[in-house]
C-alpha cells in the first residue's frame, strides 16, 4: 500500500484526572443542587431539580494534554502504536510518571 498515515497521540501521567460524570448523579449532589437552586431560582420556595430519568448525558472531567503528531506508512499500520511509542521516546517526552501514550486518531493522508 502506498500513502501515509497520520497518528495523534497523546502523553499518560500517572497524576491525571479521567472522570466522567452522569447528570442525574450531579444533581443527586446536595452541593451542587444547592448551588443550582441559588444561582437560577433564588427566593422561590419548594424546589426540586429533576433529571431525565432516559438520559443518559454525561460529561468528562480530563486533564488537557498536549496532542503529538507523527506521520507513518500506510504498511505500518499493525505497529502504529509501538511507531507512536518510539516517536514519544525521540522526543524525549517520557518522564518519570508520564511512560504512557494514547492514540487519539488515525487518518489516511495521500
Amino acid at each position: 500500500m502506498n500513502g501515509k498515515i497520520e497518528v495523534t497521540y497523546k502523553l499518560l501521567c500517572k497524576n491525571d484526572v479521567n472522570k466522567e460524570i452522569n447528570i442525574a448523579d450531579l444533581l443527586a449532589n446536595e452541593k451542587i443542587a444547592k448551588l443550582i437552586k441559588n444561582e437560577f431560582a433564588k427566593g422561590f420556595r419548594n424546589i426540586d431539580l429533576v433529571a431525565d430519568k432516559e438520559s443518559t448525558d454525561t460529561f468528562k472531567i480530563e486533564t488537557i494534554k498536549e496532542l503529538y503528531k507523527v506521520e507513518v506508512q500506510k504498511d505500518d499500520f499493525a505497529d502504529i502504536l509501538a511507531l507512536a511509542e518510539e516517536d514519544a521516546s525521540q522526543r524525549k517526552l517520557f518522564k518519570k510518571d508520564c511512560n504512557r501514550i494514547e492514540l487519539v486518531n488515525i487518518e489516511t493522508i495521500i
